[in-house]
């Protein structure tokens, strides 16, 4: 056990917790939060390969905020499947590791269900621990360069 009361495989795993994702109908409406929140544009585009828009703001004393939306009227779509279900609001929490394949072996072996693994683009791998083994959040562990 490391002094933080967790297994010692973990320690050291995730580099740090990188931001908070949102899914939204609409990116505008969000500005009014996002300006009370102190909010700075940091990065934004599409994901051609899972139809979705996402826009990225800096928050004061660090901390990102990610909002997500699609213009797929599909109901099957990952972001109108989750609005559809729980409505707008907290996607995901995401975090940067070091070595994706360590991270998804380690969750694996602790009892969690990863899905979504994907390393075919090397400048960001993904993988996500489903919600039900997570106690309802749905983690993003996320292995990229600054």
């Amino acid at each position: 056990m490391t002094e933080s009361g967790l297994p010692i495989e973990f320690d050291g795993m995730v580099e740090r917790f990188d931001h908070v994702s949102m899914a939204v109908e609409d990116f505008d409406a969000t500005l009014p939060m996002i300006g009370l929140m102190g909010g700075v544009h940091h990065d934004g585009g599409f994901e051609a390969t899972a139809d979705f828009h996402w826009v990225q703001y800096d928050l004061p004393n660090g901390g990102r905020i990610e909002l997500i939306r699609t213009d797929s009227t599909d109901p099957d779509h990952f972001i109108r499947r989750f609005i559809a279900q729980r409505g707008e609001g907290l996607h995901h929490l995401t975090f940067k590791v070091r070595n994706l394949d360590e991270a998804v072996r380690q969750a694996e072996e602790s009892g969690f269900t990863v899905i979504g693994f994907n390393d075919a683009d090397p400048s960001w791998k993904e993988a996500f621990i489903h919600p039900k083994s997570a106690h309802g959040v749905l983690i993003q562990f996320a292995e990229f360069s600054d």
